[in-house]
């Protein structure tokens, strides 16, 4: 028999309100547009003496630190091969991405390390940041499996999932 353990973090202020547009396999794309997303985690491990997989003082602070840095901003892709942006001596961005090409200030736009930003991509870099972070500031932390989830809206969530196997 083989027992698991974690914690699962869901919390009101686990959100960000961002800008974004989706590029399709066809290549066609949405209209840039927002959403309050929503975000929550499951941190699996081995329990400590204490009976602790992790403190939740310890998690959320940084999940939430991680919201505020994309809240009120423009992702965009940075890993799209198509989309193209260029940061200009004005203090503007300028995107472009075939025949649609648009220009916002620099520090209102973020280049996300993806190659789009659907909720499942949004999820994977929460979940690989959480769990960099949490090693990088607790030291050796026990993290054996992790699911993130990130929620456009009601109902529709894209999920990262890791295991150390």
């Amino acid at each position: 028999m083989s027992e698991h353990f974690s914690i699962l973090i869901h919390k009101e202020y686990f959100k960000f309100s961002c800008a974004h547009f989706l590029i399709f396999p066809d290549g066609s794309k949405e209209r840039l547009h927002g959403h309050n997303y929503q975000v929550g985690c499951e941190i699996g491990g081995e329990l400590s003496d204490r009976g602790l997989v992790i403190d939740f003082k310890l998690v959320k602070p940084v999940v939430r630190e991680l919201c505020d840095e994309l809240d009120e901003h423009w992702l965009i892709p940075g890993e799209h091969q198509e989309l193209t942006y260029r940061h200009r001596d004005d203090g503007h961005t300028e995107v472009v991405y075939r025949d649609c090409h648009y220009l916002a200030p620099t520090e209102e736009v973020i280049v996300m390390p993806i190659n789009n930003t659907s909720a499942e991509n949004l999820a994977g870099w929460f979940g690989r940041t959480l769990v960099g972070r949490l090693r990088d500031r607790f030291g050796r932390v026990s993290v054996r499996s992790l699911r993130f989830t990130v929620s456009e809206t009601s109902g529709q969530h894209g999920v990262y999932a890791y295991a150390d196997d």
